[in-house]
């Protein structure tokens, strides 16, 4: 396979391509991609029974998700140090045991971000470093109700949907 791209749109924190690609039985294709360094979700649990979760304004939707702690890679970073800094920016809680649960992507038909999944134990809660216009609050609830939500349609964002139902398949 052969293939050539040429750079539409430079952002603070992406860039978009447009790629073509010939394959070895001679068909060729174009496509526009979204280049993303990468991210991190958390599952922060509080306990055996209790998980933070927040609710987000997203502008992209112009609703207030529920969703994990996230964020985007920052040059340099490994996904662990992401984590802990976004668990700490996003919710205020400092963990002291962290542990990859997975890595997937969200959108690979246009997007090639990878989502670095983890979770995090033995939290001590703080102050939340939130940056300047996120509107984010802490949404503490038991491991029942955001099982609950996340399969009657309360939660809509995918990162939360994959990491809470991943992580209770394992915690069982």
């Amino acid at each position: 396979m052969e293939g050539s791209a040429k750079r539409l749109l430079e952002t603070r924190l992406f860039h978009v391509i447009r790629r073509e690609q010939q394959f070895n039985d001679g068909t060729r294709t174009t496509r526009e991609i979204i280049c993303h360094p990468g991210a991190v979700t958390i599952v922060p649990v509080i306990d055996d029974e209790h998980v933070c979760l927040i609710r987000n304004f997203r502008i992209s939707v112009e609703k207030t998700l529920i969703e994990l702690p996230a964020g985007t890679l920052e040059p340099g970073e490994t996904p662990e140090q992401t984590a802990v800094r976004e668990l700490e920016e996003e919710t205020g809680f400092r963990t002291s045991e962290l542990k990859p649960l997975h890595s997937f992507f969200l959108s690979p038909g246009i997007l090639n971000e990878q989502m670095h999944l983890f979770v995090a134990t033995n939290l001590t809660p703080g102050p939340a470093r939130r940056e300047p216009g996120e509107q984010i609050e802490n949404y503490v609830v038991t491991w029942d109700e955001a099982m609950k939500m996340a399969c009657d349609g309360t939660i809509q964002d995918a990162k939360t949907l994959v990491g809470l139902l991943l992580y209770d398949h394992v915690r069982r």
